[in-house]
């Protein structure tokens, strides 16, 4: 894309709301509540159903707030674009930042699951072979340019799609016979404990991260003022309920939690309960083609972040804003975060979840807190269906999303709060003592004039 000093082209408004929710249910990608199966079930006591339906109540509330918010700013930025243009620049950059952590945690955490998974299937080759090779792999192309295929997520999500009905088939052919517990044990067994469950809960926002991605949408949608809501609202709802499912059937098969031979890949242990070798062979195949097309795209996302950073001097514009002379690629950001999501291989798959998580319920709750703000105090709305609606509604979302947070581990919430504090102090330095507004962050425009920057194409998985 080369800028020109003609009239922005404009998008064709194709997407129905169909089109919408495949493009949200694809993008959170179903096959993600095998990523943290396993853990979430050992810190729950086997009650990983009903931490999810807490996430999903959670999660619904928010995902109303952000309908509400995608009505008034049909625009991309999503949180922090509601953050800023609701409480002003300086809480919209701190809104910012904590999401800029997801997105550099995001490819860490994906370069892991493709070295545990690819791992249990080879033995004979440590992890840290398949992390670093992957890793090397996508930052080469991410440099050259290549662009994923247009219809890679209809693709990836059929393929999910038909992996999890061949999973659902043989998780029936598995359990006839033999003595079914009650639905209410599946729900909730007799080791509950709220806390447990409450901590399984907040580390399972990973799961939901993307269905306001829908509200990228905007430009190509048919009335996104009505359609993008509803989408919102029903991937979420949706996917909420597939995790459900696919909690339950992993369940039914595999009932003993404790006998994983890994939690971090405790999904290995189910599909052979389910379905053996092939079967197992299937899920591997199917969720790293997923993680390297994923990989691939939130590589990219956080490279153009990082590159508008480094072009408006709020990174080192040397190495950030660095463009590759032959590939018009931002080669030097691509390169940083190469070598951060090196970090990942001294860490551990339920460490990153819950980071990702604490990004995530701090967006959630500052765009639960912008419908209130902007609706009730702003605009003075009055009367029972406004208090209802832009009050009660968002109130209870942000109490949820704010519990959730509180339920994260000691050191993820230690470590999210450190990094909220170095954005204050970048904040704090930039904006002179908070005397004078904040810089823009422009997740949108990822060219100067006269670069061209390759645009990765939304994938779909975590």
């Amino acid at each position: 894309m080369t800028r020109s000093n003609d009239a922005a082209p404009q998008l064709k408004r194709v997407l129905g709301l169909g089109g919408a929710m495949t493009f949200g249910l694809a993008y959170m990608i179903p096959l993600t509540v095998f990523t943290t199966l396993g853990i979430a079930n050992v810190m729950t006591d086997g009650n990983l159903v009903a931490a999810y339906a807490i996430t999903l109540v959670a999660m619904a509330f928010t995902a109303v707030s952000y309908a509400t918010m995608v009505r008034r700013h049909p625009v991309a930025g999503s949180a922090y674009t509601f953050s800023r243009r609701t409480f002003g620049g300086h809480v919209g950059f701190l809104a910012g930042w904590a999401l800029l952590l997801d997105y550099l945690l995001l490819p860490m955490v994906t370069y892991l699951v493709i070295g545990i998974y690819l791992n249990a299937a080879f033995p004979a080759i440590p992890m840290w072979v398949f992390f670093v090779a992957a890793l090397v792999l996508v930052t080469i192309l991410n440099i050259i340019g290549i662009r994923l295929l247009a219809g890679v997520n209809v693709a990836l999500l059929a393929l999910q799609v038909v992996f999890i009905g061949v999973f659902l088939v043989m998780v029936v052919g598995g359990i006839s016979g033999t003595s079914m517990p009650s639905l209410a044990e599946v729900f909730l067994n007799d080791r509950a404990n709220l806390v447990a469950i409450l901590s399984g809960s907040a580390l399972l926002c990973f799961s939901f991260l993307g269905f306001d991605a829908v509200s990228t949408l905007a430009e190509e949608t048919k009335a996104p003022e009505r359609t993008l809501p509803r989408a919102i609202i029903l991937v979420t709802v949706l996917g909420g309920l597939l995790f459900m499912l696919l909690s339950a059937a992993s369940n039914l098969v595999f009932p003993d939690y404790t006998t994983y031979s890994s939690p971090d890949s405790a999904s290995l242990d189910v599909m052979a309960a389910a379905g053996g070798e092939l079967l197992s062979a299937f899920f591997t195949a199917a969720y790293v083609a997923g993680c390297f097309a994923s990989v691939m795209a939130s590589q990219a996302t956080v490279s153009r972040i990082l590159f508008a950073m480094g072009r408006d001097r709020m990174l080192p514009r040397r190495l950030f804003a660095f463009v590759h002379p032959r590939f018009r690629t931002p080669a030097g950001a691509t390169a940083a975060v190469a070598v951060v999501s090196l970090v990942g291989l001294a860490l551990d798959l339920m460490t990153l979840s819950s980071l990702i998580s604490f990004g995530a319920l701090v967006a959630f709750s500052m765009v639960n807190l912008s419908v209130i703000k902007h609706h009730l105090v702003d605009e003075r709305r009055r009367g029972a269906r406004a208090i209802l609606l832009y009050g009660v509604l968002p109130g209870i979302g942000f109490l949820l999303t704010a519990w959730l947070w509180t339920s994260l581990s000691g050191s993820a919430l230690a470590v999210g709060l450190i990094w909220v504090g170095v954005g204050v102090v970048i904040l704090a330095v930039m904006t002179r003592g908070f005397r004078q507004p904040p810089p823009q962050i422009d997740v949108d425009k990822a060219e100067t004039a006269g670069i061209r920057v390759e645009e990765p194409e939304v994938s779909v998985a975590k």
